[in-house]
């Protein structure tokens, strides 16, 4: 009976592990995880699981006895010590598993600070895992100093979660302005004005020098202009890289992740990956999106293929992301954009529309929905949208789909 192995027990694992039963697979699972707990969801540990507004059970994406009513094994808190591709084997120290088709959603990893620079003090946190977030929710009480290291999304969301509880928040972004990697400058304005709004102290253009402690603990950060904060504690933000050190030592293709063609085959034709850790084929490039659509939508397509459909995968990328009570929704990609039309709607809610050239690649949407849901299907549809319709607030956005 054909055995599939997936190894990585996020969102990615477990959406393919699930398609391939719903399809039809009536061969062995294995589903390996690193983490002890069930399959999870990760947007909501860095907003409502922190702010202590959802029950660990709920981030399950699936309750256990899934698993067991679909003769799915589940190997969780095991370490993967190596894939041997010739003899189509994963490694789990003594255990030895043979597989015939083997799927990588290993995710990714988060940046740390590095331990000369104090990154290895008590205090210090990542925002990736169930775990890690457990261990930070003690510190995230009314009165506490945080300093917030990055201005990316999960640095800014671990900042909002904070200033709500009522901690002194400050913010260091090393780059010119937060978000400046992801998102425009209007983007950027809107969400330093929120913050500031709530009381967060934002210090673009200011990397951290340094974390001193006492007695193993974190105590102060001293700042690259020379500025020094006393803290309680500390939330690490500068971004996350794919999990591929298993793919890498597999001797499979690496290209910003584990390389994969269009229906999510890596170079070795039993192995394929899907998710955060994947990098595919999208209009002309190589991208790898670090997104719960993608997870899902990569590793269901991969999971077809291994039944043999031939199916190319089509992303079409969107992400958000929650922070006090404004949504942020984003349709798109917008690298290569050359310029950005505003459209104002009511209150907080405004969109950013990016264009390159006349070509609309991307919107970012703040409390308006319907703004980013016109947009995202004139982008999925490889349409564009008159400039002069977007920009005029009392415009009808509507009729821009049937352009």
């Amino acid at each position: 009976m054909s055995h599939i192995v997936v190894i990585g027990a996020g969102q990615a694992g477990s959406s393919l592990v699930a398609k391939l039963r719903k399809d039809g697979f009536d061969g062995d699972i294995t589903l390996i995880g690193a983490e002890t707990a069930l399959p999870y969801q990760r947007p909501p540990l860095s907003k409502a699981y922190l702010l202590g507004e959802m029950e660990k059970e709920r981030l399950f994406l699936r309750p256990e006895s899934f698993y067991a009513d679909n003769d799915i094994t589940l190997k969780l808190g095991a370490t993967v010590t190596g894939i041997d591709p010739a003899a189509k084997t994963v490694s789990l120290g003594d255990e030895v598993i043979t597989y015939d088709q083997l799927a990588l959603t290993t995710g990714s990893d988060p940046r740390r600070l590095p331990a000369a620079i104090g990154g290895d003090l008590d205090g210090v946190f990542v925002v990736r895992g169930l775990s890690d977030v457990d261990a930070m929710a003690p510190h995230v009480t009314t009165g506490k100093r945080v300093l917030i290291v990055g201005g990316g999304y999960i640095g800014l969301e671990a900042a909002a979660v904070c200033a709500k509880r009522g901690l002194s928040v400050t913010l260091v972004e090393m780059a010119d302005r937060i978000l400046q990697r992801v998102a425009a400058p209007e983007t950027s304005d809107y969400f330093r004005a929120l913050h500031k709004g709530h009381g967060v102290d934002i210090r673009e253009g200011t990397g951290l020098e340094r974390l001193e402690g006492e007695d193993g603990k974190v105590a102060r950060a001293v700042l690259g202009d020379g500025s020094t904060l006393d803290v309680d504690f500390v939330v690490v933000g500068v971004g996350i890289a794919p999990a591929t050190t298993l793919a890498e030592q597999a001797g499979l293709a690496i290209e910003n992740g584990i390389r994969v063609d269009a229906q999510g085959l890596t170079s070795d034709p039993s192995v394929w990956a899907a998710g955060d850790c994947a990098s595919f084929p999208y209009k002309g490039e190589r991208i790898r999106l670090e997104s719960v659509p993608n997870a899902i939508d990569q590793s269901e397509i991969v999971a077809q293929n291994m039944l043999g459909a031939g199916k190319d995968y089509v992303a079409q990328p969107w992400f958000w992301s929650d922070q006090y009570d404004v949504k942020l929704q984003i349709a798109g990609l917008n690298s290569g954009y050359d310029n950005v039309v505003t459209r104002q709607g009511e209150g907080q809610s405004v969109s950013f529309w990016y264009y390159k050239g006349d070509q609309l690649v991307a919107v970012d949407a703040m409390n308006d929905p319907r703004a980013y849901m016109v947009g995202k299907r004139l982008i999925d549809a490889g349409k564009t949208a008159d400039k002069s319709v977007v920009a005029d607030p009392e415009a009808d956005l509507k009729p821009l789909l049937r352009a």
